[in-house]
C-alpha cells in the first residue's frame, strides 16, 4: 500500500508535538517554594499570643497602630508566633525608638523551663545604634541592627536606617544555614548548628545555655526589651 508523503509528515508532527507536550521541562523538577502568608493582618493579634500564655489575650501593652504592631510600654512580655517554623524566609519592618532596644527571635522553643524567648531562639537585633549603649558594648558590634545578638556583627554597618525610620529586615533559614539581610543588603550568614555553631555559642554570652539554637524548629518572636518599637508587613513562606 502507497502512503502519500504529505500524511507521512502530518503523522510524524503529529508524533513529535504529542512527545513534546507530555515531556515535562526542567523546571518542573525544581522544588516550589509555598506562598508568602501574612503573620499579621494589620488589624489584630491573630496568629500571634504572649510566650507561654497561649490561652489568654496579649499583653494591652502591645497595640495596634496605622497597621503595625507597637510596643508601648514596659511589661508587655514577648509576643509568638502560635505556629512553628523551621525552613522559612520571613520578611518584615521594624522602625525602633530613640535610645531603644527590642529583638526578633526564631526557632524559639515554648516550654516553661525556659522562662525567655532568647533562652532558646538566636537573636536578630532591633536597635538604636547611635544611642543605645548595646551597641559598644559587645564585641565588634556583635549587638548592632543586624547582627546574629552577642556572635556575629553585621558586614555593613550603614545598612541600618536610624531610629525613628522604618528597617526591612529579611530572614532566610534553611537546611542548616541562615542568612539576615537588612534593607536589601546581606550582612550576615552563618550554619545553625555544627562545629562552627558551637564554637561561636561558646564565645557569647549564651556559653552552657542549655536549649540555645537546639531546636531546628519553633516560633518567631517579637522581644519586649522595654522600649517602644514598631513592627509591619510580616510575612513569610516555608522553605
Amino acid at each position: 500500500m502507497h502512503i502519500p508523503v504529505k500524511m507521512l509528515a502530518r503523522v510524524a508532527l503529529l508524533a513529535l508535538t504529542l512527545n513534546m507536550a507530555g515531556t515535562p521541562s526542567a523546571d518542573a523538577f525544581k522544588p516550589k517554594k509555598a506562598k508568602w502568608m501574612k503573620l499579621f493582618d494589620g488589624k489584630s493579634f491573630t496568629g500571634w499570643h504572649n510566650y507561654l500564655k497561649p490561652n489568654q489575650n496579649v499583653s494591652d501593652k502591645w497595640k495596634i497602630e496605622d497597621g503595625a504592631i507597637v510596643l508601648d510600654g514596659r511589661g508587655g512580655g514577648d509576643l509568638v508566633t502560635d505556629k512553628e517554623y523551621g525552613n522559612f524566609e520571613l520578611e518584615l519592618e521594624w522602625k525602633i525608638s530613640e535610645g531603644g532596644n527590642s529583638g526578633i527571635m526564631y526557632h524559639v522553643h515554648e516550654d516553661p523551663k525556659f522562662r525567655a524567648t532568647y533562652a532558646t531562639g538566636p537573636e536578630v537585633q532591633v536597635l538604636d545604634n547611635e544611642r543605645h549603649p548595646d551597641a559598644k558594648a559587645g564585641r565588634n558590634n556583635n549587638r548592632t541592627a543586624g547582627s546574629l545578638y552577642d556572635m556575629l556583627p553585621p558586614s555593613d554597618l550603614s545598612a541600618h536606617k536610624p531610629a525613628g525610620e522604618w528597617n526591612k529586615v529579611r530572614i532566610v533559614v534553611n537546611n542548616g544555614k541562615a542568612e539576615h539581610y537588612l534593607n536589601g543588603k546581606k550582612i550576615v550568614e552563618y550554619p545553625t548548628s555544627g562545629p562552627e555553631w558551637d564554637k561561636m555559642v561558646s564565645e557569647s554570652k549564651f556559653k552552657g545555655w542549655e536549649g540555645f539554637g537546639k531546636y531546628n524548629t519553633g516560633h518567631i518572636a517579637l522581644q519586649d526589651h522595654g522600649d517602644k518599637v514598631w513592627y509591619r508587613n510580616i510575612r513569610i513562606r516555608e522553605l
